[in-house]
């Protein structure tokens, strides 16, 4: 039987310290306001929360540090959940869980459209209109099968759009030599996708969800004619999921980047997993936990100016995504290519130049042939030197603030 216990804070009492490991558990406000902090501050973001609302799940669920202080802003009474409880909290209350990745979902909007807004000093055009640049931008990468899929969405969003007869013409030409698959939805449950190729793209309506079974999925974004990519997605992995809960377009492009597996889930089997499986909320919600955490580390690796550090920072932010032992002397094997990391951290093409050169030569690296992928040297020599680049930014950042008071 699910048994929770009450807690209660005075104002002024610290719930939660930014950057203190997770403790396993998160409170439901029941009575009282708190208030939420972070020393990489994301505007649009809620920062007071009241009854009914909850603290504390994304450090939690997802097994990271705390991405937030959380303040009692009066006095508040609030209900403890240990993660081991969760999973008879989904069964006995579903529309709880609900509630935490619905929010969970418009965190993530409002992080990503922020991630944007500093990686690339800009942020794209809410409209279908982008989905031209996205092939543009591909076909000028060679990347030509997902260049055909995206013109062929621009096509049929904007029938009236300004670079209708352009894409029309781009689609006729290249469409014969495309292995590009699903320009339309299917019935299908499984469906298979080439290297390559587009599951769909950044602006395209649409409301599936998908589970990875098989290969790799990038998530990526096309801004000012730059590719940055979000995330490398594995077996397992759950995306799309944004669409389906808020029913608004893609916020982001799925790439298959290895040949893949995907299971597809609709609204209508969703509702029908949610009411019989609780497990599927259990996992969107660790899923959510985990990319929110992520996306808090990458708005803060935006905050650095200097490209290299910003490879190296990224760096360590997959290795503690990827959960690796960081120590003295313990090497990690990744995934990833420099190239990879330079589009992570949206370099530009000159700065990727230089910046990548020294990044190679870095004895904290090597680079492994044929395969091109990093290996970190010494795990716990890269956490040292990533950790002393962020406390040098945030003593400037106070000075600055110090002195504009």
């Amino acid at each position: 039987m699910l048994q929770l216990s009450f807690v209660r804070f005075k104002k002024g009492t610290y719930l939660f310290v930014e950057g203190k490991a997770d403790q396993g558990f998160f409170y439901i406000i029941q009575n009282g306001y708190v208030d939420c902090h972070s020393q990489d501050s994301v505007p649009g973001a809620p920062t007071r929360f009241g009854p009914g609302d909850f603290v504390g799940v994304i450090s939690c669920m997802s097994n990271h540090a705390h991405v937030e202080s959380v303040i009692a802003a009066t006095d508040v009474v609030a209900i403890l959940v240990r993660k081991e409880q969760y999973s008879d909290l989904i069964a006995q209350n579903t529309p709880v869980a609900m509630k935490i990745i619905r929010s969970f979902a418009g965190r993530m909007r409002v992080l990503n459209e922020q991630m944007m807004r500093q990686t690339m000093k800009s942020s794209a055009v809410p409209s279908p209109e982008q989905i031209f640049s996205v092939a543009n931008c591909y076909e000028k990468l060679g990347k030509l099968d997902i260049a055909t899929y995206a013109y062929y969405h621009y096509l049929k969003a904007c029938p009236k759009g300004m670079y209708f007869p352009e894409a029309k013409a781009r689609f006729i030409a290249l469409k014969p030599h495309s292995h590009a698959v699903y320009f339309e939805p299917t019935a299908d449950l499984v469906r298979e996708y080439p290297r390559d190729t587009m599951i769909f793209s950044e602006f395209q309506s649409g409301a599936d969800m998908f589970i990875i079974q098989a290969g790799q999925v990038k998530i990526s974004k096309v801004v000012n004619g730059n590719e940055v990519t979000l995330a490398l997605l594995k077996k397992g992995d759950m995306f799309g999921e944004m669409a389906l809960l808020e029913n608004m377009p893609r916020s982001a492009s799925a790439i298959a980047n290895e040949p893949c597996q995907l299971m597809t889930v609709n609204h209508q089997n969703f509702d029908k997993m949610v009411a019989t499986q609780p497990q599927l909320i259990s996992r969107l919600t660790n899923t959510f936990a985990e990319r929110i955490w992520s996306m808090y580390r990458q708005l803060a690796n935006t905050q650095l100016t200097d490209p290299l550090q910003k490879l190296f920072d990224m760096l360590a932010l997959q290795m503690e995504k990827n959960r690796a032992v960081i120590a003295s002397r313990v090497a990690h094997h990744t995934d990833l290519t420099p190239q990879d990391l330079a589009t992570m951290c949206g370099l530009t093409k000159e700065q990727q130049s230089k910046s990548l050169y020294d990044f190679v030569k870095s004895k904290l690296i090597s680079v492994e042939a044929p395969s091109n992928k990093i290996i970190i040297r010494d795990t716990g020599e890269l956490a040292k030197e990533v950790q002393f680049n962020r406390n040098t930014l945030r003593r400037l950042r106070e000075h600055e603030e110090h002195l504009n008071r």
